[in-house]
């Protein structure tokens, strides 16, 4: 009680003003410690790949149908539970077909609501009663928690009560309305939290319909990815990030997200393309195609002129970012000014070699890094059309809010990329805006910086360099979110010698397959090796083809980047991970391929996952074991040394 400010107790006071309110508090507080911990779901590298995203937040990585196996594996067959499974990821579209086809529809009706309720009340059975409360829905949700938490054994005197009601649900014609309620708690309670380890934007068709998603989840966080910040640096303005952004767009013949979704007006770069680049077959640019979505060659030929009028911007302005940040060093992507104009070649490290293309209408050999007053204009309408998408600027605002360049939660340290480190593993200083920065401290002045290009007054220096800074976490040598000694998309669509192609990685990438170097990470960010602790991160695609694993350094670094966007399933061969943390420990769910929406519906075709443990805990982890636990552990203390203060007179009870 000695230890206790009274000025604090006092104030506490006034959000319970009794005792019996603090020690009913207690009470929930102290009662909700020692239920199991709730399950955490970790994701990366989405690209854009929104339909096998939501759907694997729809089934909860597999949790549900494994579920629906425990409950009804004896007394359904597997047909009859898949119904059920895809019932409660599309209950709407599954609803209008299953009417078509039920001979009793209110007897399917009645067992099928009976079925969902039970399996609602397994997903319940790690939550209280008031959190489960936050997430009822409207209509039926006092019903619904009457229903879950009734019980129904033989000689039960709330049987006929529970029968009843689901009848009458039945009988009043509110069992569609019943259905799709219960279904999306279901889908609700079956993820307790939700990681996104960086990477939501590029390559996939719709990066926006997944952040839709997102702005509306119950409990999650984001890591930001290289690819992230390059759009939030777009959103801020960035002349750099946004043609690169639309480079990428190109490259995979993509508008979707950015006409579709933002309503970036593409025409005057179209118009700038066909007309700069009118007779040149710009092979160099002929784009990906991951989707094997059908182009004509006339359509390939208009996205190359597209990809290559962007791209030769895009060259440009990341020249200017460079020579303009020198502390960046990032002097080994300057291309434009080693070209030989006259005679096509470019002359790097000593070396010369032969472009493959040689067609430059619009760089000044003289200043090469400078825009034409015809890509300035365009450069400024493209910007203005990022900075004025309401949609894409709440996105980006989302993105701020609830991400961060590394987040340290329950015992595990997240982060995208890497933390860029020297051969002999020792953190690699950097300096940033004047200040030398390494390990931690250069993750917290990435994260500072990345809200300064944002944040900070326009047209402040703060702001200025923020912006650049953004471009710079996007490909810099010594970007946490990128972590290769450059980028060479302009070497790969000039140069044939694919030597010239070689992206060094960072040294963390071999150093930390060692479990001490990531203990030495892990006590960096604060953590204790010595308990259950894990580093997960994504970035680098597993090549599971290859022989690649993604459990490194015994267990400690989890990397679950598994090839969710279709353009890197080719290399790893699966379509993706989840890692799941519940309270009994790791288990990594490896997704195949998605065929449809369509096809889960008509066909129940889900996505086949493969779930493995990976590391179990010493003991069942409880509330208690998690921070939210000791958040709640700190707060019954103060709340006894408030009954305390009120029992001695201290304090004074409303």
């Amino acid at each position: 009680m000695n230890y206790y400010d009274i000025d604090y107790l006092t104030l506490l006071s006034q959000q319970y003003p009794t005792v019996k309110k603090a020690s009913r508090e207690i009470i929930e507080l102290q009662s909700r410690q020692k239920l199991p911990k709730q399950t955490e779901h970790f994701m990366s590298d989405i690209h854009g790949e929104y339909e096998s995203f939501l759907h694997i937040l729809k089934n909860a990585s597999g949790i549900i149908k494994d579920k629906i196996t425990t409950i009804y594996g004896r007394t359904l067959s597997e047909h009859d539970r898949l119904i059920l499974a895809t019932l409660i990821y599309y209950p709407k579209q599954k609803l209008e077909i299953i009417k078509q086809e039920a001979e009793d529809l209110e007897d399917w009706y009645r067992i099928t609501i009976y079925r969902l309720v039970e399996i609602c009340r397994v997903f319940a059975s790690k939550q209280t009663r008031a959190t489960i409360r936050e997430f009822l829905p409207e209509t039926f949700g006092a019903i619904i928690d009457e229903l879950i938490h009734a019980n129904t054994d033989y000689g039960s005197d709330k049987t006929d009560y529970y029968n009843e009601t689901i009848s009458t649900i039945v009988e009043l014609g509110q069992a569609d309305d019943f259905i799709v309620e219960i279904s999306m708690l279901i889908q609700t309670l079956a993820i307790g939290r939700l990681h996104i380890i960086g990477d939501i934007f590029d390559r996939g068709p719709r990066a926006d319909i997944i952040l839709d998603t997102l702005i509306n989840y119950h409990s999650l966080d984001i890591q930001w990815g290289n690819h992230d910040v390059q759009w939030m640096g777009a959103a801020a303005g960035s002349l750099a990030c946004i043609a690169n952004v639309v480079s990428i767009s190109t490259k995979y013949s993509n508008f979707d997200c950015l006409e579709d979704g933002y309503g970036i007006n593409m025409r005057p770069l179209t118009v700038f393309a066909l007309e700069t680049y009118a007779d040149d077959p710009c092979e160099c640019f002929i784009p990906r195609n991951p989707n094997m979505v059908h182009i004509s060659k006339h359509d390939v030929n208009f996205w190359a002129k597209v990809h290559k009028a962007i791209s030769v911007i895009e060259f440009k302005l990341e020249g200017q970012v460079i020579m303009r940040r020198p502390e960046f060093r990032m002097e080994n992507h300057l291309m434009l000014d080693k070209i030989n104009y006259a005679d096509g070649t470019i002359t790097l490290e000593g070396k010369t070699y032969k472009l493959k293309d040689t067609n430059f209408p619009t760089i000044d050999p003289e200043n090469p890094f400078e825009l034409t007053a015809e890509e300035s204009e365009l450069m400024e309408l493209l910007r203005t059309s990022f900075i004025r998408s309401e949609k894409l600027q709440r996105h980006v605002r989302f993105l701020y809010k609830k991400g961060s360049m590394y987040l340290t939660y329950n015992n595990n340290l997240l982060y995208h990329g890497c933390i860029p480190m020297n051969s002999d593993g020792s953190f690699t200083e950097v300096t940033l805006a004047g200040e030398k920065v390494k390990g931690k401290s250069l993750m917290d002045k990435s994260d500072q910086l990345a809200r300064d290009g944002y944040f900070a007054r326009p047209g402040s220096h703060q702001r200025e360099y923020g912006k650049d800074f953004l471009w710079f976490l996007w490909c810099g040598c010594f970007s946490p979110v990128y972590g290769k000694n450059k980028m060479t998309s302009f070497e790969r669509y000039f140069i044939s010698d694919e030597s010239t192609w070689t992206e060094i990685k960072d040294k963390y990438y071999t150093l930390a397959e060692n479990e001490e170097v990531c203990n030495r990470i892990l006590r960096e960010f604060g953590i204790d090796p010595s308990e259950f602790s894990h580093i997960i991160n994504g970035h680098v695609p597993v090549k599971i083809k290859k022989g690649e694993k993604p459990i490194k350094a015994n267990g400690k670094l989890l990397v679950i980047d598994g090839g969710l966007s279709r353009a890197y399933q080719p290399v790893t061969g699966i379509a993706g991970y989840t890692l799941l943390f519940n309270s009994h420990g790791l288990l990594l769910s490896e997704h195949d391929a998605f065929e449809s929406v369509e096809s889960a519906i008509k066909e129940e075709k889900d996505i086949h996952s493969t779930l493995d443990v990976i590391d179990l805990a010493p003991s069942r982890l409880l509330v208690e074991n998690t921070d939210e636990g000791k958040v709640q552990a700190k707060k019954i203390l103060d709340l006894k040394a408030l009954v305390e203060a009120y029992n001695t007179g201290m304090v004074k009870q409303y």
